[in-house]
């Protein structure tokens, strides 16, 4: 019997499938490019990334999550801030348990490292790649969470994102 050892593979996350903390978001197709826009106003926002990829309790079989890609706009105004891009662990426990969380450690490409690089008026691809991979175990959720502050002219689209990732089964 044998198994499935898959490297450099990848799922594409559609940007509707994040959470947006605030702000007047609108889907959006031009060009045949297919997005999610923020409107224009002087607010902080969050843009919540589910990761989801199969998961296993038996070790060493699974996604083994490697990093995640993140294509972004800024248009019109730089934004205040993008201080925080952080990779949310959370450990879904048993009923009667606490459900716990944790931010595993990440790099971020040298292009976006800095809250002033992330907060450009440029077309963004960020990655953010764990230090220590992992295999995703049973009753895990993992999401990249942005914290944006808009300046009030700045728009956010999102395009979308992509977890990297090894597949053995």
């Amino acid at each position: 019997m044998g198994f499935t050892h898959i490297t450099d593979i990848c799922n594409f996350i559609s940007p509707f499938a994040c959470a947006k903390s605030a702000g007047t978001w609108t889907p959006t197709v031009s060009s045949d490019i297919v997005s999610d826009v923020r409107t224009a106003a002087d607010a902080a926002f969050d843009v919540l990334i589910p990761i989801a990829l199969p998961g296993s309790a038996i070790g060493l079989q699974a996604a083994k999550l490697v990093s995640i890609d993140v294509w972004y706009e800024i248009g019109t105004a730089a934004a205040d801030d993008f201080a925080t891009v952080e990779l949310d662990k959370v450990v879904l426990s048993p009923d009667g348990d606490a459900i716990t969380g944790s931010n595993p450690a990440v790099t971020i490409d040298a292009d976006h490292d800095t809250a002033a690089e992330r907060l450009a008026v440029d077309e963004h691809k960020m990655n953010v790649a764990l230090d220590t991979p992992v295999f995703i175990q049973d009753d895990e959720a993992w999401f990249l969470n942005l914290n944006i502050d808009a300046a009030a002219t700045t728009v956010f689209t999102l395009t979308g994102a992509q977890a990297n990732f090894t597949l053995r089964l």
